[in-house]
């Protein structure tokens, strides 16, 4: 793994910071790999519980860098292949059992989308600012941004914002259910530092309670669409049976029976 992206694991948490600052967390060839190695480690290791996702400097993810796009390629099939190595790890977070906060600050745009779309749950700034921009070099949605958007704010939301020049302001994100919260700050870097205080928080919520089951619960919501209702319902089913079975549960639903009948009636 490369300085693209760091990584480290605490206490169950596993961090992702993307560290291209200076493009402003593009994606080139180096951090296309060390994000489909990050991503697929972090998602496969047993001592991990929960991922946070995060950005070193003044943005989230500003998709493809255009620049080394425009000086390196000659045809679209460099694209493409590159496109399919952060799928990989797309993938590997969509279709984890360890649920995901983004820490996403700043501006998110391009296949930054796809990328936060990725996750479960995400804090921005008061002043970040999210949207597609494709169009504007002439390209067409890629990493997941044509699969996830229209789910999470709904077709004709979807279709605003990959068919105009359109930044969302943070208040309209969070209206439209693109992101969870918002947090405000002083200034830029105060604002980015309290959007990763928060999402820690988020994330260490996760750890402190029923890691597995938030989990879970998470990779039931995400799988729905491969199943039928009847399926889903079965799957749930299984699951609630195999989540009893745990060391953990069986704690926790005892200590919750008997603080129940210890109440005054």
């Amino acid at each position: 793994m490369t300085d693209a992206i760091l990584f480290s694991v605490d206490e169950g948490l596993a961090r992702l910071t993307l560290n291209r600052p200076a493009r402003l967390n593009s994606f080139n060839a180096d951090l296309a790999h060390a994000w489909r190695d990050a991503t697929t480690e972090a998602t496969t290791r047993d001592d991990v519980k929960a991922i946070l996702l995060d950005a070193a400097g003044p943005a989230f993810c500003a998709g493809g860098d255009v620049i080394e796009m425009a000086s390196t390629m000659h045809d679209g099939s460099p694209l493409t292949e590159l496109a399919g190595v952060i799928n990989t790890g797309i993938r590997a977070l969509t279709e984890s059992a360890v649920p995901v906060v983004a820490a996403a600050h700043g501006t998110t745009a391009g296949g930054g989308l796809g990328i936060l779309l990725s996750t479960d749950y995400a804090v921005i700034g008061a002043s970040s600012r999210i949207g597609s921009l494709y169009a504007n070099i002439g390209l067409t949605p890629d990493l997941s941004v044509s699969a996830q958007l229209a789910d999470a704010v709904g077709r004709r939301r979807a279709l605003q914002l990959v068919l105009q020049d359109r930044l969302l302001t943070a208040e309209e994100a969070l209206e439209w259910g693109l992101v969870a919260e918002v947090v405000t700050g002083a200034d830029a870097a105060a604002e980015a530092d309290l959007v990763r205080a928060r999402a820690e928080e988020v994330a260490r919520f996760w750890l402190a309670g029923a890691a597995g089951a938030y989990g879970e619960a998470k990779r039931l919501v995400r799988s729905q669409p491969g199943r039928t209702f009847a399926e889903q319902l079965a799957e749930e089913a299984r699951s609630i049976g195999a989540s009893f079975d745990t060391e953990d549960a069986k704690a926790r639903v005892a200590a919750f029976a008997a603080a129940s009948t210890k109440k005054p009636r």
